[in-house]
């Protein structure tokens, strides 16, 4: 595996290998309790349900050496090693997108009819291999199968390439060879080798941030296991944005983060439960642009006002300036960009340095939270995550004002009123921004800050699906499985009630569809407004004994308004989408809508439950048809608006699905360029479809 060597002339797995997890770095802030501030009133705020927090063993000892390699029969996943691990899970995210853009069909029994403990068998006792033939390498790469899902989720073992008769056995790929072999046949079936022209992409580009990602999972994986237990001050909320070690399960890259160093990883890492302070800047009043529809006691609170009171006392603003917060990486970056620097050569705006109290990276990166204060703060941020450069556009900013105020028109008093009872189901709202032009007016990229709404308390149990589903080592077992709070969840129900742990997953998961996708689908029925309600941008609120409840959507990037209702959105918000740009051809939302609600979400979930042992993915396959078809049902009753989602979750025996190796291969950044084209989709056989 391709590593880079460090000051000491070890690379970053043997370090972690022979010093266990890193430490904080020295003068970075310890994770603080709640904080005070006195931002007005939270908008439309409702009650989310408390749950006790759960007590955690003592943490584990970090390794000192590395141990040898388990039995063969072993989940890789839970190597000892945390580099075997990381590289474990990564080759087996890269295989999930290989047979899901491919149309992989589930395989056959290996021909010798030999199973080992852990390798799914087939209806004659055999032992299911997975086989991808290389034509650019004449190799043919086995693999053996744990787990086939219907939904994608798949589980593998090692990676080995089939040698010639008599020959000798060959040894398991790692995650860098196996990218490296995969991208070269991609680009032999037509993806390009090279990359979009002026965009990284293509091979090498693939294989830097395969090694990059695998380098830092073994880094949060040897930390949680050292350390598995939330510190005090840790709300669910935050707790769970800092769960996802593996991250995506069906992306290649998913913790690649070329232009951090190892000491701002340290901060800026949510897996590390990193902390650090803002830094601001000052703008002059003619450079600055904003909006806000934050009210308090009736009365909008300009978004200056806002910032200024999250900052404090202390940044030492000229007078009359406004304050800006930015992320520490964006503020180092941006501060030699040409329109950044005329900007500070002309006195126009100040450099304040790093001030206040410490604020926590949720699972995005660039979205901070501090426990206690009633605003959150999405960032700019320049790093290459997952797919694309996470910096605030401004027609995004428009956004998520805009959609503020067009459910205070009356669309969110019907909204909860379809769903009554507490918490229900609301989008985190994003109703306040500030960002700074040129002279001329022109907007200066990278300066960009959403003010979001914080309606999560110390002790709501609110935690994002992905943190729901996502394995990590667990408190009081950590050296033991991995292991998701929905596993803990469900399996503690079901050893509270007495009932077999399916039977309770089935009535987990049909709750979920009740509290979560009914109310998604309805606002897109009645009011033509489809949610990029993916895994992360999904938050799930738990009662007291682990039942999902309510939800939450979060992300003003991910809205997308149907084009054939602009009239109706026009009538209710005059001037809707504007500046925005958030109507789409009707076509295009379907496609949008199904991929990340249908396929993301919803299939995401039930591969989750079949991958960790919780439930046959068939019946929960079952009960999202029945819920669909009741949902079709409704629709008809009612007489009222409908969302074409769920027809085409039934009947269409094709999916479009987001193909996340080929987008990285291709280069492409999902927030560049027409919404239709940011990303490569593929078409995949329909789950829901009876064949």
């Amino acid at each position: 595996m391709n590593a880079s060597t460090g000051p000491d002339g070890r690379t970053t797995q043997e370090r972690v290998r022979a010093e266990g997890p890193p430490a904080r770095p020295a003068g970075a802030p310890a994770p603080s309790g709640t904080g005070s501030c006195a931002v007005p009133a939270a908008p439309d705020s409702a009650a989310v349900p408390r749950q006790p927090r759960r007590d955690g063993a003592e943490a584990a000892a970090g390794r000192t050496s590395a141990p040898a390699a388990g039995p063969a029969d072993a989940d890789p996943l839970e190597d000892p090693d945390p580099v075997r691990a990381a590289d474990a899970a990564a080759c087996e995210n890269l295989l999930r997108c290989w047979v899901r853009e491919n149309g992989l069909p589930r395989p056959p029994a290996d021909a010798d009819g030999g199973a080992r403990a852990g390798e799914e068998r087939d209806g004659e006792g055999g032992a299911a291999v997975l086989r991808i033939p290389l034509e650019t390498g004449g190799l043919v790469l086995r693999v053996p199968v744990r787990h086939w899902s219907a939904t994608g989720w798949h589980r593998f073992g090692p990676v080995v390439p089939e040698g010639t008769a008599g020959g000798p056995a060959a040894a398991p790929l790692d995650a860098v060879t196996l990218a490296a072999l995969l991208a070269r046949e991609a680009a032999h079936r037509g993806a390009p080798a090279t990359g979009t022209p002026g965009a990284p992409g293509g091979t090498a580009e693939l294989v830097g941030r395969v090694a990059d990602s695998v380098r830092r999972t073994a880094v949060f994986l040897a930390a949680r296991r050292a350390r598995p237990e939330a510190p005090p001050g840790v709300d669910p909320f935050l707790d769970g944005e800092q769960s996802l070690v593996l991250g995506h399960p069906l992306h290649p890259t998913p913790k690649s983060r070329e232009g951090l160093t190892d000491a701002e990883a340290r901060a800026y890492s949510p897996e590390l439960r990193g902390s650090f302070p803002l830094h601001w800047m000052a703008a002059d009043p003619s450079v600055l642009a904003a909006d806000s529809a934050w009210t308090a006691r009736g009365r909008t609170v300009p978004a200056q006002r806002i910032t200024a009171e999250l900052a404090g006392e202390g940044p030492g603003a000229p007078e009359g300036t406004v304050l800006l917060p930015l992320h520490p990486w964006q503020a180092r970056e941006v501060r030699h960009r040409p329109a950044v620097a005329a900007l500070l050569e002309a006195g126009l705006l100040h450099d304040l340095g790093p001030h206040g109290e410490p604020w926590h990276p949720t699972s995005s990166l660039r979205t901070v939270h501090r426990p206690g204060v009633p605003a959150m703060l999405k960032l700019s941020l320049g790093l290459r995550i997952t797919n694309s450069r996470r910096e605030n556009l401004r027609k995004e900013l428009h956004r998520g004002v805009e959609v503020h105020r067009l459910l205070r028109t009356g669309l969110g008093q019907r909204w909860r009123a379809a769903f009554p009872g507490r918490p229900g189901f609301d989008i985190v709202r994003d109703p306040a921004w500030l960002a700074v032009t040129d002279g001329r007016g022109d907007p200066v990229a990278g300066l960009e800050t959403v003010i979001r709404h914080n309606p999560f308390g110390p002790g709501d149990d609110a935690v994002c699906l992905a943190g729901l589903t996502s394995p990590r080592p667990w408190p009081g077992a950590p050296d033991g499985p991995l292991r998701s709070r929905l596993a803990d969840a469900v399996t503690r129900l079901a050893g509270r009630t007495g009932r077999p742990v399916p039977a309770v997953a089935a009535e987990w998961f049909l709750r979920y569809l009740h509290t979560v996708v009914r109310p998604v689908l309805w606002l897109d029925a009645e009011a033509g407004v489809a949610l990029e309600a993916h895994q992360q941008n999904t938050v799930v609120l738990l009662d007291g004994e682990g039942w999902p409840v309510g939800g939450r959507y979060r992300d003003n990037q991910g809205y997308y308004f149907r084009e054939s209702r602009r009239d109706d959105l026009d009538g209710r918000l005059p001037g809707i989408g504007t500046h925005s740009d958030t109507f789409v051809a009707d076509a295009v939302v379907d496609e949008r809508f199904a991929y990340y609600l249908g396929v993301n979400n919803v299939l995401g979930l039930i591969g989750a439950f079949g991958s960790q042992g919780l439930a046959d993915e068939r019946l929960l396959l079952a009960a999202f048809r029945r819920f669909l078809t009741e949902a079709e049902r409704g629709a008809d009753r009612a007489g009222g608006g409908r969302s074409p989602l769920p027809a085409l979750l039934l009947w269409s025996p094709v999916l479009r699905c987001k193909a996340n190796l080929l987008t990285r291969l291709h280069g492409l950044d999902e927030l560049v360029g027409p919404v239709d084209t940011q990303s490569v989709y593929v078409t995949v056989a329909n789950p829901l479809v009876k064949r």
